[in-house]
């Protein structure tokens, strides 16, 4: 018997199956292997490569070799079929679409963790990138240190057992590692419970409205179908979608169905699963997502493997969560940038979920109070089925939203951060003893800094882009590589002392009110705030115990969150999403300040909305104002169709990245006269645009290229992409790098 086996590596040359004949003690039940893990020999390589069986025959015409050691079966068919999927679909290795797959934390079963609630873990103190190159370059020259590293890339902080256990590491290497400033060691606190001390009272079922009753029942009749379908509900902020998901989840439950339920910030994921906790106990539910530790997240896949959770809850990767006998999908929040992976696989959750359901056949249900363009096109063309929810579920009153033209603010003298209408407004609520929200998406205390004699500003020396003062740590800090420097004093171009601060940020916005509102309790959230572990979770409980007066914060305050005693949220900065390359701009305003605006008068007093900008009549802010998401959809549709744009095309951002700027720019261009000539020939019917530095040209000491097409994504276009993939793969560049991304959500 032959096993065809996937070996776990990127090269592209390698993405496709090796024979290897199966030992015979596995002969008689060589079916059962599918999806194992194994050690074999390959190519003339020393040490044995880990693989995954993904069909087993009974011939081969090759002369092969016997796998040497046969591991843990953690995949079954579906998986392997949606890995294949994935890997024609975005243009990746199959080993790469199938490591998502695994249990996190290491790549071979954990057994013995260690008990300890304070434990040393070593951690990484250099990026990927300058790892990457330090390898590349053969600086880097121990196999072994090579194997430690890469152990923490794939898998983050773990602890020197896992490290002898899993990589064949050593104490001795590791300081060797951290000696070279490579790793640190680093103590941490361990939970093995996520819920280990939650102690949530219990809730009963509310009684549905008719409006979420409709939409209950319609998509109980698709589970009892037992066959595919697919929903959008869409419903206004507060209008009780959660409700409704727990209502289907507890059908699911009740036939010994699982469900996965995906929300799109970690932040969420805290007062979601406290929710779900309340309604089914903590027996029934696994969470997964990126700050749990490595130990936590393996025992929560684990307790899923083994269907002892029925519920799953977490961000994007929860979609690959083993679960057994699966009954429904939940997408909350399903307009969110975040379901779309801008990391190899660039996978789309969402399109993955529908793939899941369709073989499973079982319904797909996504919801939103300001769907996705394409989603929303996608139901008014009845690929989908829309579910309305129209109405608060507690007879709540949408908010009153009133704009303030930023213009008219400086025109009088006032440069504060604070509009005065939004000063009588904070000062209101103090005295009614009711909380705000402050919502501006830029962290740090000024957003560049600039010598007012020349006009230099402070760039990052690794990426394009101006560096970010923080005043806390009264540093210079870049937000895409984490590079860091002293506050300069003097231009470093012309000498002159005229540094200045310009633009704003959380931090800044913080030190303002604390400044205008002296006796006011705020707390700030935002990545710099949110950095250790369960700090979501604890600033979002200290401000629903109602000791916080104002929550200033970033887009972590915007979505999904029930906070009663909120009845003022405003807006410092709205137009911050309109003024970025990308033809989502005016849709993702449109969607921040609705959802943002979503925060106020969730309870019984109404809530109050103050949006401060330049741009008042931009249409998406008045659509806002309005909370008419049908206009806003109506006027962006038709600017979509005039300028071919998605849902009437499919977008395909082909990028180069490199360490030498003349090597990209040329290959670049040789990958884009090979599409040129193909289009010409072939009459494709596609939109090639020239190859063109990226908007952000430079980020992590690699240069940035791209080639943008639109085109109808299809069997055709898949072919012409492979293409290029073979194509490049004939240029023989030693430093270039190329990724293909479909339907991009950053543009940057």
């Amino acid at each position: 018997m032959i096993a065809e086996v996937i070996i776990q590596s990127n090269a592209k040359d390698l993405n496709r199956v090796f024979d290897y004949k199966i030992p015979t003690e596995y002969e008689e039940n060589a079916l059962e292997l599918i999806g194992a893990r194994v050690l074999v020999s390959f190519a003339r390589r020393k040490e044995l490569e880990e693989g995954y069986i993904v069909n087993i025959k009974k011939s081969t015409e090759y002369e092969v070799k016997e796998i040497a050691k046969v591991e843990e079966k953690y995949l079954n068919n579906e998986k392997i079929e949606l890995a294949k999927w994935m890997s024609k679909r975005y243009f990746c290795n199959i080993a790469d679409c199938l490591k998502l797959m695994l249990p996190p934390g290491s790549t071979r079963k954990v057994s013995n963790r260690v008990k300890e609630k304070n434990v040393n873990f070593v951690t990484l103190k250099k990026d990927e990138d300058e790892i990457e190159l330090d390898i590349e370059t053969g600086k880097l020259k121990s196999a072994k240190q090579i194997r430690i590293l890469k152990f923490l890339l794939e898998n983050g902080d773990a602890l020197i057992s896992d490290i002898e256990m899993f990589a064949d590491g050593s104490r001795a290497i590791v300081n060797t590692l951290c000696k070279n400033g490579y790793t640190e060691i680093i103590e941490k606190k361990v939970e093995r419970d996520p819920f280990e001390f939650k102690e949530i009272e219990r809730t009963t079922k509310l009684t549905l409205t008719e409006e979420q009753a409709n939409a209950f029942n319609a998509i109980c009749d698709s589970m009892d179908d037992m066959l595919f379908s697919e929903f959008l509900l869409y419903g206004v902020t507060g209008s009780g979608k959660t409700e409704v998901y727990l209502q289907l989840i507890e059908k699911a439950l009740n036939e010994h169905k699982s469900s996965i339920l995906l929300v799109p910030e970690i932040s969420l994921t805290p007062q979601t699963v406290n929710r779900f906790i309340a309604r089914f106990g903590k027996e029934n539910i696994a969470v997964l997502h990126s700050k749990l530790s490595i130990g936590e997240r393996y025992d929560e896949w684990n307790k899923i493997n083994e269907g002892r959770a029925k519920i799953v809850i977490g961000a994007r990767s929860a979609i690959f969560a083993p679960v057994k006998d699966l009954g429904l999908i939940i997408i909350d929040e399903e307009h969110d940038s975040s379901y779309k992976s801008e990391m190899t696989p660039k996978y789309d959750a969402k399109e993955v979920a529908r793939f899941m359901c369709k073989e499973e056949n079982v319904p797909l249900l996504l919801g939103s109070a300001t769907p996705d363009i394409d989603t929303y096109y996608r139901a008014k063309n009845e690929e989908i089925m829309l579910l309305e929810l129209k109405n608060r579920a507690n007879k709540a009153s949408l908010p009153d939203i009133e704009i303030i033209d930023l213009r008219e603010e400086l025109a009088k003298g006032n440069k504060s951060m604070i509009s005065t209408r939004l000063y009588e407004e904070i000062q209101k609520n103090l005295n009614d003893k009711k909380q705000t929200i402050l919502y501006l998406n830029r962290r740090g205390f000024s957003t560049f800094v600039m010598c007012r004699n020349c006009g230099y500003t402070v760039k990052c020396k690794n990426c394009n882009i101006n560096l970010t003062y923080h005043a806390n740590t009264n540093k210079l800090k870049c937000h895409y590589c984490g590079y860091e420097e002293k506050l300069v004093t003097k231009c470093p171009s012309c000498g002159s002392e005229q540094i200045r601060y310009f633009g704003t940020g959380t931090q800044k916005l913080e030190y303002e009110i604390n400044k205008l509102f002296p006796n006011a309790s705020t707390i700030r959230m935002d990545i710099d705030t949110v950095s250790k572990k369960n700090s979501h979770e604890q600033i979002l409980e200290k401000f629903k115990n109602d000791s916080i007066d104002i929550l200033i914060g970033t887009q972590m305050v915007v979505k999904g969150h029930h906070f009663p005693n909120v009845t003022l949220v405003g807006v410092i900065a709205a137009d911050g999403s309109l003024n970025i390359d990308d033809f989502r701009a005016n849709e993702r305003t449109f969607q921040i300040l609705t959802q943002v605006a979503g925060r106020a008068g969730r309870g019984e007093d109404k809530g109050r909305v103050i949006i401060q900008t330049y741009n008042p009549d931009n249409f998406s802010i008045e659509c806002a104002k309005k909370q008419d998401y049908d206009l806003f959809y109506n006027t962006e549709i038709s600017l979509r169709k005039q300028l071919k744009y998605p849902p009437f095309c499919d977008i395909i951002l082909i990028g180069f990245t490199s360490v030498i700027e003349q090597e990209v720019a040329k290959v670049a261009g040789k990958i884009h006269e090979y599409l040129k000539n193909r289009v010409l020939k072939e009459n494709l019917g596609i939109i090639l645009y020239k190859a063109l530095p990226s908007p952000i040209d430079k980020i992590k000491n690699k240069y940035r290229w791209r080639i943008l097409i639109k085109c109808k994504f299809g069997e055709e276009i898949t072919d012409l992409i492979n293409d290029v993939l073979e194509e490049f793969q004939k240029l023989k560049s030693k430093s270039t790098k190329i990724t293909i991304d479909l339907n991009p959500n950053n543009m940057m």
